[in-house]
């Protein structure tokens, strides 16, 4: 195959380990506080599983980004002193599945890889926004204004294994990099992690009176809900995943803003993606999809939620009631149901089971009900064809997802954007892992979005639905807003000092 200058040809994956541990958080401050292009992969502050990546743009670094209004993409090297970005009419799937094509023959490199190991070994890390499904806004329309796809490609990371306590460095030649770049990279950022966290964090900065908007108060909210069973009594739906969006406008550093949401809401699935004056930054507690390199496919829906309580007697008894709920039950099945079928569209015939159902998954906000949905990826087909198959998340839309999604697009009032969407890696060795973007915080030039919301049913309580986008966004609006765990800063849903 010829060679273009979008995708030059890749070389072994090599990997150099590092002789100490050092925290992810740190080395992030240390790496790519100031970087304008950079991503942190996070298991999470804490964690003893799984693993986390770091990685910074370059001057020679691809980003992708795309408007789905438009219906365009753009290739650039925003950090390369003489780019000019080219856009063409290609859908990101079509520009990541010819990215992939070239790339899944690449050898992996000094350690050998099985077949279901799902980790990153170099690729893209972006986001796919909700948008991406229906684009029908005006492109940057809102406070936040993010593109509605954006993927840095990444040639050299850091990866930190929660379990083993290891920091590996990853590096990726590429045919026509210049001699001796990546051994002076590998060289300097292995100086740098040496020192990382060795120096005091500046005070954060009070980000003073700030005003939290919703889209909808509450009785706006209720009469939607209402309106959403009037379309299920009629047959035009089963669920409806009505959404909210708060926004608040100001300034705000993302990786301080980051720092303060991981601290109160430590995931499995958190991130922060920078591209340039957008960012992302989530504490997910949903895996929307994973493809193996051999094309083990899972999903983990989540559908069903009941807030915390600080007293353990009474926690449990919510975490009795979820799991006991005819409404959160029948709300999980039906989407076990609609990512079954997603599912089916791409899988190896007879391969699609339901490995886990209905089980209470705690986070420190609320208990989750979570069910785990696996098959094998059919012959000829990638993890590509796959997040196309189930994109967007069921869990996000209600069912059946068209018509679902019809409907919230008349109901909500405006776009969702990034939320709703899905974030995490492709890579090159065609293994993927995408998080939903919920329990997250959209950042533009202007401010702050986020989004929250729940699956409506017919046995659905407004009440209870409309407290439950609260307790959603509360660690998230205590974040934007600096505050310590306390009463709700949704509270009023107005002025917040």
């Amino acid at each position: 195959m010829p060679k273009t200058p979008s995708f030059p040809d890749r070389q072994a994956l090599r990997r150099i380990p590092l002789p100490e541990w050092i925290d992810p958080a740190a080395a992030f401050d240390e790496l790519y506080a100031g970087s304008p292009y950079a991503v942190w992969l996070d298991a999470g502050a804490g964690a003893t599983t799984g693993t986390s990546y770091l990685a910074g743009g370059h001057e020679r670094s691809l980003v992708v980004t795309a408007s789905a209004p438009a219906g365009t993409t753009t290739r650039s090297r925003p950090l390369a002193a003489t780019d000019a970005p080219v856009t063409t009419r290609d859908s990101v799937f079509d520009v990541l599945r010819r990215d992939l094509a070239r790339s899944t023959s690449t050898p992996n490199g000094n350690a050998p890889v099985a077949a279901d190991d799902v980790g990153f070994r170099l690729g893209w890390v972006g986001w796919l926004g909700y948008g991406l499904a229906q684009p029908t806004a005006a492109a940057g329309t809102g406070l936040v204004g993010a593109p509605d796809a954006a993927l840095l490609r990444v040639d050299r990371a850091v990866a930190f294994d929660h379990a083993a306590r290891t920091v590996t460095l990853l590096v990726r030649p590429e045919v026509g990099e210049p001699e001796g770049e990546l051994d002076a990279w590998v060289a300097e950022t292995s100086r740098r992690l040496a020192q990382a966290g060795r120096g005091a964090r500046p005070p954060a900065q009070s980000p003073g009176n700030l005003e939290v908007r919703w889209r909808h108060d509450p009785e706006q909210y209720a009469r939607l809900i209402g309106q959403c069973q009037a379309r299920i009594r009629a047959g035009d739906a089963y669920q409806l995943c009505l959404t909210n969006e708060i926004t608040v406008a100001g300034a705000f550093d993302p990786g301080e803003l980051y720092r303060r949401l991981r601290d109160s809401s430590p995931s499995h699935h958190g991130g922060l993606l920078r591209f340039g004056e957008h960012a992302l930054l989530s504490a997910s507690p949903e895996q929307f999809l994973s493809v193996s390199p051999g094309g083990r496919i899972c999903t983990r829906p989540i559908k069903g939620t009941r807030p915390r309580a600080t007293d353990p007697a009474h926690d449990r008894i919510l975490e009795a009631e979820l799991l006991a709920s005819d409404k959160e039950r029948a709300e999980n099945l039906m989407i076990v149901d609609l990512m079954r079928n997603d599912l089916g569209r791409v899988a190896e015939l007879g391969t699609v089971a339901v490995t886990a159902l209905l089980q209470v998954e705690s986070y420190p906000h609320v208990h989750q009900l979570v069910s785990t949905i696996e098959a094998q990826l059919a012959p000829g087909l990638t993890a590509v064809d796959a997040v196309q198959a189930a994109f967007p998340a069921g869990s996000m839309t209600g069912a059946p997802k068209a018509s679902a999604m019809a409907i919230l697009h008349e109901l909500e009032g405006g776009e969702r954007g990034v939320y709703a969407g899905a974030f995490g890696y492709l890579g090159q060795d065609g293994a993927l892992d995408l998080a939903m973007v919920i329990r997250s915080i959209v950042l533009g030039p202007a401010g702050a979005s986020i989004g929250t919301g729940g699956g409506i049913t017919a046995l659905s309580v407004a009440a209870e639905e409309i407290e439950e986008t609260r307790v959603k966004a509360a660690a998230l609006i205590r974040a934007l807003l600096g505050t310590e765990p306390g009463p709700d800063p949704a509270e009023g849903q107005g002025l917040v000092t």
